[in-house]
Formats: C-alpha cells, structure tokens, sequence
C-alpha cells in the first residue's frame, strides 16, 4: 500500500457556515469521514488548516527570502489535508470521493507520496 495525500481546495470566496450549528454540522461529517478511514486503517494524518495566508519561501541570491502569501488575488486556497493509505490511484480517488470536502463545493488534489 501506498501513501496518498489529499489536499483539499476551497474556492476563497465560498461562504463559510453560517451559524454553529451548521458550522458543527459540517464538523461531524469531516470527523466521521476521517474516523471511518482511520477504522479502515487508511488515515495516516490529516488537519484543517488556519485560515491566515502562511508564508512563501524563496531563495534568492545565495539568501532565502520570506514573504506572506499565498495573496488575496488567490481564487482558491489549500484549507487543509488528509494522508490515507491505497493500493493505488483508482482507490485513493475511490476512497477520496466519500470525502465531504466535495460535498461542501471543495476540491481534493490528490498526490502520492514518494516514501524515501
């Protein structure tokens, strides 16, 4: 088995849940999806996000320049991300598709890792 990340993209306009509740609700459903994948033995990690732009990291002239970014010209944005475990792209993607993320107008890059 490898080891396959999802990234998960949001369009940065997309409105945020409106009240708790929904708020919660949306919640659970991410839960529920990642504790099934973990009773499966699939989850190997997984986390939201904050929702501030992070920092790029370049070098530049022997020196290695940071600076804030992505920037709000940025139509999407990675909001988070999950590493589950598959036999191979179709089933990472199989198994990628009872995500939530979509659900909820995301959506989900998925990469596998090259285990060095």
């Amino acid at each position: 088995m490898s080891n396959y990340m999802l990234f998960l993209h949001q369009d940065s306009q997309r409105p945020r849940p409106s009240s708790p509740d929904e708020m919660m609700a949306v919640t659970k459903a991410y839960m529920a999806w990642a504790e099934r994948m973990r009773a499966e033995g699939r989850l190997k990690g997984g986390d939201k996000l904050t929702n501030d732009p992070g920092k790029i990291m370049r070098p530049k002239d022997g020196r290695v320049t940071v600076t804030d970014g992505p920037y709000a010209e940025s139509k999407e944005v990675v909001v988070g991300f999950f590493v589950i475990s598959a036999k191979d792209y179709d089933e990472a993607c199989n198994l990628s598709e009872s995500c939530p993320h979509l659900k909820f107008g995301g959506r989900i890059e998925v990469r596998q890792v090259d285990q060095m």
